[in-house]
Formats: structure tokens, C-alpha cells, sequence
């Protein structure tokens, strides 16, 4: 688990970036930053942090939740929060107010510019926060751990209820069910189940269409647990699959591995995607790869790096991420298979035991 120290220290490294960016404060709205740098997991709230202290404004609803959570200062607020934090900039005599560009709507800017004392001014900033959340430590790691595990337990128990006429909506509760039993709080994002030609929908949401003998299952799912996130996709065969879709498969899977082996520290984002098309090229499928090889996961199941086409951010030891390549033939179907992915000196750790040879049920 995240403990008191491990909060105040990631507070200490965000102030220690507010010299470079000529801020003396920063407001946060993200919910997930919020939680990142207090600990704190209600619905309401906005973080203001100093060099010198860290205040997290919530409202009573949350007055004994944050006592428990949050090891910095509380106020408690009976109404709007930003009104409080209005007064709060005005009384600590804030002048160059940071907030994340991208987590605040329009209507709170303009009332926060609106509102602050003369002098003052708010500066936008991008990822300050989420680049400090692209490494994790090792309590972070081990939580996701326990999320790839919960997350691949779920999917084994669900194999059993794949069958022909089992709808992808039923199928997709008994996953999202067996994740709580499990241990879960919940799905990472809507469960994907996807059978026959909807499996080249790369999100396709869960239908009332029923599964089908020989036809194509891909299944996309995720765990939340400690507050972490896992992914995983796996495509399976109801029926003997056809030999174009058994060599796909071993493409697909071979792709895989390729970006899988090009993961290391040191190692530019982009290179894995890279390794991962070379040999779809070879099969003559590069073209039916439509999305970037994976992307960082963590307290979101969406977080930096992306791994992808031009990504020029450099992998670090530390650093969880997905690697998925598939591909998708409108009205045919598609295939795809993820793993998450810890970074390592060395090359790379793949944290999901799900086996990813041929399944045909």
C-alpha cells in the first residue's frame, strides 16, 4: 500500500518543479493527481499546493473519509469549492497560480481569473503531475500486480460461460462480476467482448448479439484494485478457426513478442510500435493495425507514455504499460492481444500470466 511518507514525498518533488515553471503555487483538479499526491479518493475536491504546505479542499460529505485519507491540511467546505479557494489564493498571498490546462473546464477558469486578488495571475501547465506518475514504485507495482492477477483470474473463470448463444452483454457481466469476487473495486473501462464481425470494432461496446460457433471472441478487459489498473486482451476461437485466421493469429501474436523484446530502459517509446508493424508488414497485415501498440497505465487506465508511431519519450525502469497490437478486417472480424508490461535496466517484465497460445474452446 501507498503509505503517509510515500504521499508527502511525491508533494515534495511536484513544489520542487515550481521555481523551473515560475509558479509559487499549484491548483489540482484531477481526481486521479489528487489521490497521486494526498491520497485522498472522494469525488470532490481541489488540492492547493505551496512550497510550504498542501491544502485539499472537499465538502462534508467527505469530512471523515479525508480524515482517514489525507495527511495534509483539510478544509471542509459547505457549498462551491472555488469561491474557498478564491479566498485561499487571496489570503496566502498567491501571484503565479499553476492549474492543469487540461482537467479544468472553462467555467471554473474564468471564475478563478475572475476572482483572483489584483496582481495575481493563472498560469497553465501540462503533465507536471503525470510525469511524475509515469514511473512507479514499487508499492505502485505491486498493486498493479494484484490487479493483473485479479484481472486474469476473472478471465479464466469467464472462459467457462463462453458457449454458442451466450450474448457478449452476459458475457461481459459474469467478467466484470468475477472481478469483484475477485477483489476488485471495479472495471478499469467498459469490458470489451466483441464476437464474429464485431471483433473488428477495436472498442466495441457489448451487445445483445450472441456468440456463434466458429467465429472469432476478443476480449478486452480490466481490473481495479488499490486504486491501480491492469489490461488484458485475448482473442479466442469458438470452433476450428480457419487457417487464414490461425496464421493471422500467429502473426498477430509474433508481432507481439517483437514489440514485447524492443521494451527496455533507454528505449525510445516509438521502437516497439516499430518492431511490432515490421512484422505485420511481413504478413501483409500492417495496413489492418489502426491504433498505437499500447499505452502507460496506472491510477488511469489511459496514462503517458503512448507507445506509438513518432512517441519520443524515452522508457525508464519503472515505467507499466500495455503492449496490444491486433488487427481489424471490416466485416470479417479481428484479433488482438495485450499484455501489461513493467519496465525494467534490463529489458522488460511481462506482469500477465494469461497464456496467449491459439485458445479454441
Amino acid at each position: 500500500m501507498i503509505s503517509t511518507d510515500d504521499f508527502k514525498a511525491r508533494r515534495s518533488l511536484l513544489a520542487a518543479t515550481f521555481e523551473p515553471n515560475k509558479l509559487d503555487s499549484l491548483l489540482v483538479t484531477a481526481l486521479p493527481n489528487i489521490r497521486y499526491l494526498s491520497g485522498f479518493t472522494g469525488s470532490n475536491g481541489i488540492l492547493c499546493i505551496t512550497p510550504s504546505e498542501s491544502v485539499l479542499f472537499t465538502d462534508p460529505r467527505y469530512a471523515v473519509q479525508s480524515a482517514l485519507e489525507v495527511s495534509c491540511k483539510v478544509k471542509t467546505i459547505a457549498g462551491p469549492l472555488l469561491p474557498a479557494i478564491a479566498r485561499h489564493i487571496k489570503s496566502r498571498k498567491l501571484r503565479n497560480i499553476g492549474f492543469e490546462q487540461t482537467r479544468i473546464s472553462f467555467n471554473s477558469y474564468n471564475f478563478l481569473r475572475e476572482n483572483l486578488p489584483l496582481g495575481a495571475v493563472l498560469l497553465p501547465q501540462q503533465d507536471l503531475i503525470e510525469s511524475l506518475r509515469m514511473v512507479k514504485s514499487p508499492a505502485e507495482i505491486d498493486c498493479i500486480r494484484r490487479a493483473v492477477r485479479t484481472n486474469s483470474k476473472a478471465f479464466q473463470k469467464a472462459l467457462h460461460f463462453v458457449r454458442p448463444g451466450v450474448t457478449e452483454s452476459a458475457l461481459a457481466a459474469e467478467i466484470d462480476y468475477y472481478m469483484r469476487r475477485y477483489g476488485a473495486t471495479g472495471p478499469a473501462f467498459e469490458t470489451i467482448v466483441a464476437s464474429g464481425q464485431r471483433a473488428a470494432l477495436p472498442h466495441a461496446r457489448p451487445s445483445s448479439h450472441s456468440v456463434a460457433s466458429n467465429q472469432l471472441l476478443l476480449i478486452d478487459m480490466g481490473a481495479v484494485q488499490d486504486g491501480y489498473s491492469s489490461d488484458m486482451t485475448r482473442t479466442v476461437f469458438l470452433g476450428m478457426p480457419a487457417p487464414k485466421w490461425k496464421k493471422a493469429y500467429n502473426a498477430v501474436l509474433e508481432a507481439q513478442l517483437a514489440a514485447i523484446s524492443a521494451v527496455r530502459q533507454g528505449v525510445r517509446a516509438d521502437k516497439p510500435d516499430l518492431a511490432a508493424r515490421k512484422v505485420l508488414k511481413k504478413s501483409g497485415l500492417d495496413r489492418a493495425f489502426t491504433h498505437s501498440t499500447g499505452h502507460g497505465l496506472g491510477l488511469e487506465i489511459h496514462e503517458p507514455p503512448r507507445v506509438g508511431r513518432k512517441e519520443k519519450t524515452i522508457l525508464q525502469a519503472g515505467m507499466v504499460i500495455t503492449i496490444e497490437p491486433g488487427i481489424y478486417i471490416e466485416g470479417e472480424g479481428g484479433i488482438r492481444i495485450e499484455d501489461t508490461v513493467l519496465v525494467t535496466a534490463n529489458g522488460c517484465e511481462i506482469l500477465t500470466p494469461t497464456p496467449k497460445t491459439l485458445t479454441i474452446i
